[in-house]
């Protein structure tokens, strides 16, 4: 690569990283492009794809913090509060960080390193969560999907309250975890969503079928 396309490319992944970061990853490439001072067809000629774009910055918009809460959640002592921990930091997380979002719910199925940080997410979710079922504090029936869908309902709704009422969501998912606990536990009115079905409710939720 040409030493002046080296310097777009990395103009490019400095904006896509910082309109990511305030928007999500569906923020729009042309902007991406303005705020970089390249053009549009700059920005497809090097990366070819949104896809491709949220590769070359998905480290480092999420990787590190996503792995750092998962291994605080699994140091802590009592299992519930480990699994409480995780579950308000992800979603305090999708509040502060859009993209945040996108990558825990996996919105952007095409791009492959997100999806593979999407996956050791989904791992490290599924291993706090056995952790608490194991200590008999977490209803026994919840499962990863079942997470990932809280997760993706915050993402919906967490943006249209930030200016409104910031803090509501902790209220939304303070009764959640009451009713999480095993001795909240009722028989449920449907099975849990397969990984499949997950998998096409996300791919729904981000306007890819």
């Amino acid at each position: 690569m040409r030493a002046d396309a080296q310097r777009n490319a990395e103009k490019l992944r400095t904006a896509a990283a910082e309109l990511f970061r305030e928007r999500g990853l569906q923020a729009p490439l042309k902007e991406i492009a303005r705020r970089a001072g390249v053009s549009h067809g700059t920005l497809y000629n090097l990366f070819g794809s949104r896809e491709a774009l949220i590769d070359e910055v998905v480290a480092d918009l999420a990787a590190d913090r996503l792995e750092e809460v998962a291994e605080q959640a699994l140091a802590h002592e009592d299992a519930w509060d480990g699994f409480a921990f995780y579950i308000e930091k992800i979603c305090e997380l999708q509040v502060a960080d859009p993209a945040i979002s996108d990558v825990v719910t996996g919105r952007y199925q095409h791009a492959e390193r997100l999806m593979a940080l999407c996956e050791r997410s989904h791992d490290n979710a599924g291993r706090i969560i056995e952790r608490a079922r194991q200590a008999g504090v977490l209803r026994p029936d919840f499962t990863s999907q079942d997470l990932l869908f809280v997760f993706g309902t915050h993402a919906l709704l967490s943006p249209a309250a930030r200016n409104t009422a910031p803090d509501a969501w902790r209220r939304g998912i303070a009764f959640l975890l009451d009713g999480l606990r095993t001795e909240a536990a009722h028989p449920l009115p449907a099975d849990p969503m397969t990984p499949q079905q997950l998998n096409e409710v996300m791919a729904n939720l981000s306007g890819m079928r």
